[in-house]
């Protein structure tokens, strides 16, 4: 009978330890500032012409050397059909404008 405690606590104990878990490390489709963005490209604030265009779009640019992307889009549902990119996976500080994304970091999807 004691042997048949034993194995019962042993199967309920791996039971428990083999169920999934949610994880913090795995790749999710926010970061802290939005969503993962998905930009054609990716290039720098001392980029001449990044700062021309900011400039037509009447967009001011922090300080020299902060990346930024242009023509993003939200990612959105990763692992869920489609929400891939074929292009550069950002995280960025500031999303207000369709064309450039300010202060963007690289993600890896």
């Amino acid at each position: 009978m004691q042997f048949k405690a034993a194995f019962v606590a042993a199967a309920i104990a791996s039971l428990a330890a083999a169920s999934p878990t949610p994880r913090d490390d795995q790749p999710g489709n926010t970061c802290s500032t939005g969503p993962i963005q998905c930009c054609n490209s990716v290039s720098s604030t001392s980029n001449p012409t990044i700062a021309s265009l900011a400039g037509l779009l009447g967009i001011v640019l922090p300080a020299v050397n902060v990346a930024v992307g242009l023509l993003c889009s939200p990612i959105s549902a990763i692992g869920i059909g489609g929400g891939a990119c074929s292009a550069q996976a950002v995280c960025c500080e500031d999303n207000s404008s369709s064309l450039i994304s300010i202060g963007c970091l690289p993600v890896q999807l």
